[in-house]
């Protein structure tokens, strides 16, 4: 069986003979921004990062989304940043889908490569460049991390997807599977991003209804999403933002596996806004 694969944005432009019309959607329950729309008229520059520019696909959004922004990042040889992260109280993971990043903490720098996964505590003071020949492309999730009394702040973690086994969901004969970053009843985490891999045939067989919110990147195949009351096709680099509680199902659509990179916030108690005391 093939190794993973991770298809990322590359921008670029349209030419004029191109048709206009296209897959993508903002609804009051969920979003999709096609690969085919990430081009280089949307993509953005950071202060303090070099050689970079990044296609903002999810940012707290009142009303839908609140909790997270995702990033996909492009960092050209010699590029990098040594004040990557602006909001002190901000967690992060980096995805490594192109090319390769080194992370430095403190004394130690951590070598990511395809399918290199980061998790960076708030605070941490981390660096990143592209010490690579070619463009580095990787996944940038952030969320301000939720304390907890009582609870440490949960250690940085570096790892990378093909030196994880796949956990199979239950019943599935590992049909649906589940590839974990870290462990999912450390309750010192507030968000989960995994990766999550249906072979051919595979599917969610009921419609997810929950308070998570997601951002779901497709990197390998191609799928039907159930969204609310919507059949929607994918593949992958496309994006999929879904708010809380907007119901969702699945199956994978194509002759090979369907994986994407999924994001949800995890193990806090709901906020009650103006109703606390």
């Amino acid at each position: 069986m093939a190794g993973p694969q991770y298809v990322a944005t590359h921008g670029g432009h349209p030419p004029q003979t191109e048709l206009m019309s296209g897959r993508a959607v903002f609804t009051e329950a969920y979003a999709v921004i096609p690969k085919a729309v990430q081009r280089d008229i949307v993509a953005s520059l950071l202060p303090f990062w070099d050689r970079t520019r990044a296609w903002i696909l999810a940012r707290p959004l009142s009303g839908f989304a609140e909790t997270f922004s995702q990033y996909v990042m492009e960092v050209g040889p010699g590029g990098g940043s040594e004040r990557p992260e602006p909001d002190a109280g901000a967690e992060g993971v980096i995805f490594v889908m192109e090319g390769e990043v080194t992370i430095r903490l403190g004394r130690k720098s951590h070598r990511l490569q395809k399918g290199g996964y980061a998790y960076l505590p708030p605070s941490c003071g981390w660096t990143l460049k592209n010490g690579g020949k070619t463009p580095a492309r990787f996944h940038w999730i952030r969320k301000l991390y939720e304390r907890v009394d009582g609870i440490d702040v949960p250690d940085p973690v570096f790892r990378n997807e093909q030196d994880i086994v796949p956990l199979s969901m239950p019943g599935t004969a590992g049909r649906w599977a589940t590839t974990r970053f870290v462990d999912p009843d450390d309750l010192r985490h507030d968000m989960h991003v995994t990766i999550v891999t249906f072979e051919p045939g595979g599917l969610i067989p009921f419609e997810e209804t929950h308070v998570m919110e997601h951002g779901l990147y497709v990197l390998e195949g191609k799928g039907v999403y159930k969204l609310n009351r919507d059949w929607v096709e994918v593949e992958a680099g496309d994006f999929m933002w879904l708010r809380a509680f907007c119901p969702q199902a699945c199956y994978a659509g194509g002759p090979g596996r369907f994986r994407y990179l999924l994001y949800k916030d995890v193990n806090r108690h709901a906020k009650l806004g103006a109703f606390s005391r």
